[in-house]
């Protein structure tokens, strides 16, 4: 049902954990199935140097948001932006239909954490 790199994401989650000096902390829920995303962002002037999650729910929205710290961590703002759902799925070796709800999460999350660096 689920790919080998998404279960490996869930059993071994990069990035974990909460980061206490965050430039931005965003917290997404999807309110149809119940899953949370916390994600905490640092940056230095240009690039993204530190990135954790904390996430509550399906097996996909945990491996999606691991993911998404791998994909994104030294990126700038804008690279970090240009990410797309496909891409996310891609990293995780597939979702099943039913679970794609898992990554758009993830992203929304980053975006809003993104839309907080870009008002400091």
């Amino acid at each position: 049902m689920y790919s080998p790199q998404l279960l490996d994401h869930f059993q071994n989650p990069r990035n974990a954990g909460d980061l206490p000096d965050a430039d931005a902390t965003v917290e997404i829920e999807n309110p149809v199935c119940g899953d949370v995303i916390r994600l905490s962002v640092k940056f230095d002037a240009r690039r993204i140097t530190a990135i954790r999650f904390k996430a509550k729910g399906c097996v996909p929205a945990m491996a999606c948001a691991s993911a998404l710290t791998e994909m994104v961590l030294g990126n700038t703002a804008e690279e970090a932006r240009r990410l797309t759902r496909e891409d996310l799925v891609r990293a995780v070796g597939g979702l099943p239909q039913a679970s794609t709800h898992a990554a758009q999460l993830a992203l929304d999350a980053l975006s809003s954490a993104l839309a907080q660096i870009k008002h400091k």
